[in-house]
């Protein structure tokens, strides 16, 4: 069986597309390593959902923006799991938002926290035991790039999927209609469209696509 990390550092639990990416894998036929950082019932419900349905899936707590615990959660994992094959980048905190007369560097720090050193910390700490692939969400297109070059002759992938506005639990309440009517394909994503993205990407299918940007948002602009 294939394994997957899915390392999810959201504020409290995997859920919305970490979840849903989580479950696809697993369908895939990975087994999945799903990260939190202190719901435990949360992670474990998205684990007993994929095992449910027959897949293999694990939770492992960890804070994916320290170092230490990074390192130690991936070695938690590849002991439990075997070594990674496919990291999925999920790692997202509060977005609070500011005003830019309120604008402050450490707001600034609080976003490369998740977006930049996370996806960093986490290909340091899998990339000694990977065998396959990596598909990274980043904050920055050009890390993709530079990091695709330099894994590539190891034959790793590295790609960004970047997602419109994907309603999720943390959206309930928002009105989507102006948003949905700059979609060209006249409906809101879902998570199972980035999923089904991330998947393809971790696939033997995706094997061929690195360094690339892939925008989920049904042709908005």
């Amino acid at each position: 069986m294939r394994r997957a990390c899915n390392w999810a550092a959201e504020p409290e639990r995997p859920r919305g597309l970490g979840a849903v990416i989580a479950r696809r894998l697993a369908a895939d036929g990975l087994a999945v390593a799903v990260n939190y950082r202190s719901d435990r019932a949360g992670a474990e419900k998205v684990v007993a959902e994929i095992q449910a349905e027959g897949g293999a899936a694990e939770a492992f707590a960890g804070d994916v923006t320290d170092e230490g615990q990074t390192a130690d959660l991936v070695a938690r994992a590849a002991t439990r799991l075997g070594p990674s094959e496919v990291l999925v980048v999920n790692a997202t905190g509060p977005q609070p938002p500011v005003a830019v007369e309120e604008l402050t560097w450490q707001d600034h720090l609080d976003q490369l926290l998740f977006f930049v050193k996370s996806p960093t910390l986490l290909v340091q700490a899998v990339l000694p035991g990977m065998s396959a692939y990596i598909a990274a969400k980043a904050a920055q297109h050009a890390m993709t790039q530079t990091w695709a070059r330099e894994l590539g002759p190891y034959g790793i992938t590295v790609n960004v999927v970047a997602p419109g506005w994907i309603p999720v639990e943390r959206h309930a309440g928002v009105d989507e209609a102006d948003y949905l009517a700059e979609v060209p394909l006249g409906r809101m994503g879902t998570p199972a469209d980035v999923a089904a993205t991330v998947s393809f990407l971790a696939s033997d299918g995706g094997a061929f696509v690195t360094g690339q940007r892939v925008t989920v948002n049904g042709g908005h602009a």
